[in-house]
């Protein structure tokens, strides 16, 4: 194995620890990042000095913010009767952008996963309760992932939520749109069926 000099090792390994960069990634990642204008590379490493200096998770939502509360949930015109409930800061993004949803939100950090040990005292499920006792919540909108935590995840909330009187609604699961019908996997295929609608 060829010698690499220290500091360009130390970045290698340090981008071969985030997700879903492997070690031939990072090292693509390094040696551009060396061959790049100054300017640009202390960009980078500002942005993420900021990134940690600036952003905190809200009390309310446990959203990623730079204020408590977050933009969101300090919006006078969030429909405050709907609360959707996520896994991830990431997922607030992904729901935002379709621009369909104008409630508010609640961060698990996570979903239940035995396996790796993970189980509601684990997640923002006692935050979640605290909020419901005094927020004005008539819907919870359960938006986990279609995996099998989530799903799990979803029905350990609907079951705790019950008893509340609030309405608790699931994401709908189906087709893609643009998709074949003959390359969708049985269980997407079912959920489709299960979740039609009438054409209007």
């Amino acid at each position: 194995m060829l010698a690499v000099a220290a500091p360009i090792a130390n970045v290698i390994e340090a981008f071969s620890r985030l997700p879903g960069i492997g070690p031939k990634t990072a090292a693509r990642l390094a040696f551009y990042l060396l061959r790049a204008p100054e300017e640009e590379a202390y960009a980078l490493a500002d942005a993420l000095r900021e990134l940690k200096e600036r952003t905190i998770f809200c009390g309310r939502c446990f959203n990623i913010a730079e204020s408590d509360p977050c933009a969101i949930c300090a919006s006078e015109e969030r429909d405050r009767s709907i609360l959707c409930v996520v896994e991830e800061p990431s997922d607030v993004l992904a729901i935002e952008r379709t621009r369909e949803y104008r409630g508010l939100y609640h961060v698990l950090h996570g979903a239940i996963s035995p396996v790796d040990g993970i189980g509601p005292e684990q997640l923002k499920m006692g935050e979640l309760l605290a909020r419901l006792q005094v927020e004005p919540v008539q819907e919870v909108l359960l938006a986990t992932n279609p995996n099998l935590e989530g799903e799990a995840t979803a029905m350990y909330l609907a079951r705790l939520l019950g008893p509340l009187g609030l309405h608790v609604t699931r994401l709908a699961h189906g087709l893609p749109v643009g998709g074949d019908l003959e390359y969708a996997d049985e269980v997407t295929l079912g959920r489709a069926l299960a979740g039609r609608r009438a054409m209007s």
